[in-house]
């Protein structure tokens, strides 16, 4: 049995259910994030262009690699503005849907943002605290350049989590619940997908420990959007969770450039950074849970 809220949040998804539109879908809105990307790279090279002539432009390329500048950071988090406005398109397009319908009503997308923000914020911000005071991180970015770039970083934050939500919780798995009533299509195929676009060769060895970790907040987010009818406790939770990973301590040699602290552990590295990888996932469903009794309530 699903629940009654997520029966009602799919009730415009039903009308054209139809799982060619969502094929359709799908690949209208990645055409329109990799035309919306190209459009922004294209912008921000021209900068480049004209700050440092041509020569520039290659370093630059190849410094997107691995974003460990500002600029590289937050040009990352833009890139997916297309997406956002991709999955929007796809669900008006081939749906007749408004972009309410795939939020969700908005008291309870409120409720649910702020209740999953919240509720991990508290063990993240213990869990940074420790780190710090055992010296696994090192400053990164000065407080005050990193406080003069916050809101427009937290901006594109909250694009990037948006996005990604949109597209998996708000436009997949709806559309695939409205034709499909077994989990393994609705849930459980979005966050396998929604894994695999995590992968990371650098991880080596602890790559199935990165994707575990993908795929277990794939079905939190699932499961939380499912118990509350939108996408507010998923977004609240995806947001905490990458403000830490992205804004707090990042792992060095990924997306470090706008994080107040780096680790110089390498994400590869077997051991103590394979408890600490499994252990956040133990983190995220404990999130989950008291999420899912608050929210209850």
């Amino acid at each position: 049995m699903r629940r009654p809220e997520f029966e009602a949040y799919l009730h415009d998804a039903r009308i054209y259910p139809e799982v060619w539109r969502l094929i359709l879908g799908i690949g209208l809105t990645v055409l329109i994030w990799i035309g919306t990307t190209l459009v922004i790279l294209a912008a921000a090279i021209a900068v480049v262009a004209s700050d440092q002539g041509a020569f520039g432009i290659m370093p630059y390329l190849t410094g997107l690699q691995t974003p460990n500048t500002p600029g590289t950071v937050l040009l990352l988090l833009a890139t997916f503005a297309g997406l956002f406005i991709g999955a929007m398109v796809a669900a008006a397009a081939l749906h007749f849907r408004g972009p309410g319908t795939l939020f969700g009503p908005w008291e309870e997308w409120r409720r649910g943002f702020l209740t999953g923000l919240t509720v991990l914020f508290v063990p993240y911000a213990l869990l940074v605290g420790i780190s710090l005071a055992l010296g696994a991180a090192e400053p990164n970015l000065s407080l005050g350049l990193w406080a003069l770039l916050l809101p427009v970083g937290l901006a594109l934050l909250f694009l990037q989590i948006g996005a990604e939500e949109l597209f998996f919780r708000g436009y997949i798995q709806q559309q695939l619940a409205a034709r499909f009533n077994s989990r393994i299509v609705w849930m459980w195929l979005p966050s396998i997908v929604f894994a695999a676009l995590h992968v990371a060769p650098q991880a080596g060895a602890n790559l199935p420990l990165v994707l575990l970790s993908a795929l277990t907040f794939g079905l939190v987010a699932a499961d939380l959007t499912e118990r509350t009818g939108s996408l507010g406790a998923a977004m609240g939770i995806h947001f905490g969770n990458n403000f830490f990973g992205l804004f707090i301590v990042s792992l060095a040699d990924t997306i470090s450039g706008m994080s107040l602290y780096v680790s110089h552990t390498d994400i590869g590295e077997t051991g103590l950074q394979s408890l600490s990888m499994a252990a956040s996932i133990l983190v995220m469903l404990a999130v989950w849970g008291v999420t899912v009794r608050l929210l209850d309530r």
